[in-house]
Order: structure tokens, then C-alpha cells, then sequence
């Protein structure tokens, strides 16, 4: 008679299931500003991407609000995690975010860390050791505030040049202005408005400053052109966030000012990834130019046609850039804002007698306080 003996794969089913008892912990939460009821919901991060976005957690539970009682959030993965809590006031399983995707409804993170913008897995996380049951204290509180967040600093645009002869880069400093309220947006030079759809989806109207492409004393090609004036570009931008992060804009804009004429429509897609306490956005986008803004830039018009310089049309016209927008958390009020892109020109700007190069760097920077 044969004794039962244990086959290869219940033996590598037995060990996988004590490891992941091992691994199991328990996280006992005390949160602070609780209503006297309402829909309490703890998610569990590991990923410091996904908590910078505030998707995909590693762990969610919900919890009806009992005042004076803590919370315990069941087999939390072990090492590294980031805990959110939030108030789900209209109990629709989802964290509420505004226009521009900052949380309308209370939130409360680990290490009691309130960050006036994107957050920092670094600074919200701490460690839990395998069957362990740790505790944690988190205080509840509104990103926004009532008024909304404002702050305050330095910033400076600055333009590649890209024109023969010419070795004078375009840099303009400005008053580092923003703003984040429930519909409107104003980062530096570029402002924008919600006026219409949900989170995932949203229509907004737009405005930013384009700062003039030369004078005409950058380069004695140009002379005679005349210097080229900054300008207010106002429109609409259509915001999509797809899954995994990814964000794509479309958005058309035209010189509100009358000072060149024309505009510049612009398709760019999008995704944030955290380091630390940086964060950075790379991007891909593709422009469309007017006649007239091309030529405004590019173009040299019949009247200012000299020997060697003659007159060029550029028509309408389409250029390529690659770029980073970076978010430097200083402190939980201090930040540094930057966004820098190397724009391809294309042939028909190139063409061009006062063109030498075929491409541009093209950027703005800033630090600036919140409060």
C-alpha cells in the first residue's frame, strides 16, 4: 500500500502561500477632522507614480465613520508604501478632483505631509515590516482651502534664436504668478479656465503670453525687419487623462491683441513620473502655425527684401517638439516649476534666407512660495 506523497506542485503552492502570510501586515489608522458620519476610504500606495496621479492602489477599504474609533487596513504590502485617506462626502467610490484634477473632497496623507502640489511618495512614506501591525495618525484637511491656493516668485521665459548670424537667445524675466482654484489655473505665463466636463474629460478656456522671436540688432541679417513684438495668445484647450497617466491636450489659440495676427493650434500627449521629491513630465507634441505667425517669425516681406535676403513666404506650417515640464518640491510651500522643449523646424521654415538652424529651444522656469 502507497503512502500519499506530495507532488512538486502542492509543494510550490505550500510556500507560496506561507510567503505571502508572511508578508501580510495590518495598519491601524487614527484620522482627525472626521465628520460625525459620512464614508471614510484609506488607500495603500507603492507606487511612486501612481501616487503621484492618486490612482491605482495597491490596496483600498472603506470604512462607514464611527467618531473616536481607528481604522485597520488589512494585509498592506511590507517595505516602502504611502497611505491616502479621503472623504468620500458623495459616496461615488471615487476621490472628486477639479478642473485640473486637485482633490475638491478632504484628503489626509501619511506622515501628516500636506504638499501645495503634486505629492512626493518620499515625503508621505514610511516602512512596514512583515506581521507587523503598525499605526498610523493622519489629519484630514482641503487642498484648496476656501479662497483657493495662491502663490508668489520669480520666473523667466526663454527662446532659442534661431536665425543666421545671431547668437542672442530670448530670455524675459516675469513675476511667477499662480494660481489653482476649482476651475482656474494660472502657472507664470499660461492661464487656464474649466468651463465645461467631467474629470476625465475636460474643455477649458485658455490664454498664455508669447514672448516676441528676436530684435532686429540680434544679427545684421535682420536688420530692417523690425523687432518682433510679445504678444497674448487667447483660446480653447481640450484636456483628456487616459489610463496609465497619460494626458493628452489639443487646443487652439489666436493673438488676442492684434499684434501679429494669426494663431497656433497644438496636439501634445503627456505622463508624469515621480523621483523623489522631482517630478517630471515628458512630452511630445506637434504644432500648427498660421501664415501669418509663421511669417511673422520666419518670413521676410517683399518690402524689407534686400541683395541676399529676398523675400520668402512661409504659408502655413507645421514644427515637432520633444520636452520635460518639471515639478521641484523644496519644501511643502517652496517649489521650482520649469518646462523646457526642443521644437524641430520644418523645411519650409529653414528655407527661409534668415533661418540657419533647424530647431529651437524654448522653455520657462520659476520659483515661487504658496500659501
Amino acid at each position: 500500500m502507497k503512502t500519499p506523497g506530495v507532488t512538486l506542485s502542492s509543494l510550490f503552492f505550500l510556500i507560496l502561500l506561507s510567503a505571502t502570510a508572511v508578508r501580510a501586515a495590518d495598519l491601524s489608522v487614527q484620522v482627525r477632522n472626521l465628520p460625525a458620519e459620512g464614508t471614510l476610504v484609506l488607500q495603500v500606495y507603492d507606487d511612486p507614480d501612481a501616487f503621484g496621479d492618486f490612482r491605482n492602489p495597491r490596496r483600498e477599504v472603506r470604512y462607514p465613520i464611527q467618531p473616536g474609533e481607528r481604522y485597520v487596513i488589512p494585509d498592506v504590502p511590507t517595505g516602502r508604501i504611502a497611505v491616502l485617506a479621503y472623504l468620500d462626502e458623495n459616496d461615488n467610490g471615487a476621490l472628486d478632483k477639479n478642473f485640473i484634477g486637485i482633490p475638491r473632497e478632504p484628503v489626509g496623507l501619511s506622515n501628516n505631509y500636506q504638499p501645495k502640489g503634486p505629492p512626493s511618495f518620499r515625503n508621505a512614506a514610511f516602512t512596514v515590516r512583515e506581521e507587523e501591525m503598525a499605526s498610523l495618525n493622519i489629519e484630514l484637511y482641503r487642498v484648496l482651502g476656501e479662497f483657493g491656493q495662491w502663490g508668489v516668485g520669480l520666473g523667466v521665459i526663454g527662446r532659442g534664436s534661431p536665425y543666421v548670424g545671431s547668437d542672442s537667445n530670448v530670455f524675459q524675466p516675469i513675476p511667477a504668478i499662480t494660481y489653482f482654484g476649482e476651475r482656474l489655473q494660472w502657472i507664470g505665463p499660461n492661464i487656464r479656465y474649466g468651463i465645461v466636463g467631467s474629470e476625465d474629460l475636460r474643455l477649458a478656456v485658455t490664454a498664455s503670453y508669447r514672448v516676441g522671436a528676436y530684435e532686429e540688432d540680434d544679427s545684421e541679417f535682420l536688420r530692417g525687419l523690425g523687432d518682433r513684438d510679445s504678444t497674448l495668445m487667447a483660446g480653447l484647450g481640450l484636456v483628456y487623462e487616459a489610463p496609465y497617466g497619460l494626458e493628452f491636450d489639443l487646443g487652439y489659440e489666436h493673438d488676442a491683441l492684434d499684434q501679429i495676427g494669426g494663431g497656433t493650434a497644438v496636439i501634445k500627449a503627456s505622463r508624469g513620473f515621480q523621483f523623489g521629491n522631482l517630478r517630471l513630465s515628458p512630452e511630445l507634441g506637434v504644432n500648427w502655425l498660421s501664415s501669418k505667425l509663421a511669417n511673422h517669425d520666419f518670413g521676410v516681406p517683399t518690402s524689407a527684401a534686400v541683395a541676399g535676403r529676398p523675400a520668402y513666404d512661409v504659408g502655413n506650417t507645421v514644427t515637432f517638439e520633444v520636452g520635460v515640464g518639471a515639478f521641484y518640491e523644496l519644501t511643502e510651500s517652496w517649489r521650482i516649476v520649469m518646462s523646457v522643449a526642443m521644437e524641430e523646424l520644418g523645411s519650409d521654415i529653414t528655407d527661409s534666407p534668415i533661418v540657419e538652424d533647424d530647431g529651437l529651444i524654448k522653455g520657462f522656469g520659476a520659483v515661487t512660495y504658496s500659501f
